[in-house]
């Protein structure tokens, strides 16, 4: 058994490094276990490797940017929000910028020294770390003032007065995020919203969209709504839609529009198959987009219609738009009918796709599910059922689109909780002084256990 610490962080993520040196900065002696290697893989791969860290806005901004149990970040994003987070990393010599979207990265563009700034903090606050230290299973207090028992796959027990879970969802499951957190949570009895991939690409059953592999559409409307089975879009008045730039991918579709929409899906909201609706000139109306039509066909009369559309589309998409418009290709445009040309402006306000599937875990940029909100305090991230447990990250039921809201509230989480562990490991510590050389037999607990989640498998 080793020696009690105030404080035993278990994940090596944002969350778990934010945490574990709050908790150090707190005056809790503090351990930090992780599964992998080494600290930080997914933060080092995330924004492709850029690391957008955050969004610069405000709490009601970052709380409209999460519609997974946003409002439940209140606290966590007033203690330590955007402001806060980039004066944290100025200070670590990680200076920041703001992008398009109010998106922040790091000035260097690399997402690994996000990483090496927040293992530096860590060693600086004093913290124990110890990797491939995969956590199997929590044994909680015994009795009131008593220690918390978190217990390795290899056997080793750490003691301490408080526990923060910040193990991640199970998205990129190679860095580390395979869902353990959620089995930990559940034997100790809290309930898990069912974990589904979110912020994740999109199957396409249209064979063009292969062709199109590798094309960015920027500034365009995209919609989700419901499908009847047959590609087209069913009559329920579900939809969601958002502005931003699509990529298309040899599969389908990604790009931060696509991921943040991709959330209807793992949440249902959305029931696959279900269409996706691109509006190519979201500035013009209908009318609008009729009248150029006809000022670029009449500017050339005698031009074939294939060669007529470079003005308005990039040159990949012009092949396949022309073919969903059912016009000719060698058709003078002084011959397109009114209905023709009427019909090739709906087609540009609203290309279709058929979306069949989400990609897997693996490409899944966060979870949708988790922790359930309800269980914890959102004033201080401990737990309702258990007091001394506490969470922060991705392993709570709370995601948000793409544009560094989720990256804030891993780090507001684990600012709040690593705090408020500390202090809770200092009081229970005041109160049962030599609790540093007690032991835990080799028995078992109530609580001790590993729920099964075979759809995390």
């Amino acid at each position: 058994m080793e020696p009690v610490s105030g404080v035993v962080v278990v994940g090596g993520g944002p969350a778990g490094m934010m945490a574990a040196v709050q908790a150090a900065a707190g005056g809790a002696r503090t351990v930090l276990l992780e599964k992998k290697d080494r600290l930080g893989l997914k933060l080092g791969i995330s924004g492709k490797g850029r690391c957008n860290l955050t969004n610069w806005t405000d709490v009601e901004g970052l709380v409209q940017g999460i519609p997974g149990n946003g409002r439940f970040l209140y606290s966590a994003f007033a203690n330590f929000g955007p402001p806060d987070l980039v004066s944290f990393l100025d200070k670590l010599g990680v200076p920041t910028v703001v992008e398009r979207g109010r998106r922040m990265f790091p000035v260097s563009n690399r997402a690994l020294d996000v990483v090496r700034a927040l293992k530096g903090a860590v060693a600086a606050a004093g913290v124990k770390v110890r990797t491939v230290a995969p956590v199997a299973g929590l044994l909680p207090p015994a009795s009131d003032g008593g220690t918390w028992v978190v217990v390795t796959a290899g056997g080793e027990r750490f003691q301490g007065h408080a526990v923060v879970l910040a193990t991640g969802g199970a998205s990129y499951p190679a860095t580390g995020s395979t869902g353990d957190g959620y089995r930990l949570a559940a034997g100790v009895g809290h309930r898990i919203v069912e974990p589904r991939p979110s912020l994740v690409p999109m199957i396409c059953a249209e064979e063009f969209v292969a062709a199109l592999a590798g094309l960015t559409l920027e500034n365009v409307q995209v919609t989700l709504v419901a499908g009847d089975g047959a590609g087209k879009a069913a009559k329920t008045g579900l939809g969601v839609s958002l502005f931003g730039d699509l990529l298309f991918t040899h599969f389908g579709v990604s790009g931060p529009t696509v991921l943040s929409l991709s959330r209807a899906l793992a949440t249902g909201r959305i029931p696959l198959p279900a269409v996706l609706s691109i509006d190519l000139k979201p500035a013009l109306s209908l009318e609008q987009l009729d009248a150029r039509l006809l000022r670029d066909f009449g500017a050339e009369t005698r031009r074939q219609y294939k060669n007529a559309l470079g003005g308005l589309l990039p040159r990949s998409l012009i092949p396949v738009i022309i073919g969903l418009s059912h016009i000719p290709p060698e058709k003078p445009v002084h011959q397109i009918t009114r209905s023709e040309r009427e019909r090739l402006a709906r087609l540009l306000k609203g290309m279709r796709l058929t979306v069949t599937a989400t990609r897997s875990w693996e490409e899944a940029v966060v979870t949708t599910g988790g922790v359930d909100v309800g269980q914890v305090d959102p004033r201080t991230m401990e737990s309702r059922l258990c007091p001394g447990l506490f969470f922060a990250g991705e392993v709570l039921d709370v995601d948000g689109f793409t544009g560094g809201y989720n990256l804030q509230a891993a780090f507001s989480t684990g600012h709040l909780a690593g705090r408020v562990a500390a202090r809770k490991a200092l009081s229970q510590a005041h109160k049962a002084p030599g609790l540093g050389h007690t032991s835990v037999g080799e028995g078992t607990r109530e609580g001790w256990g590993v729920a099964p989640f075979p759809f995390l498998r």
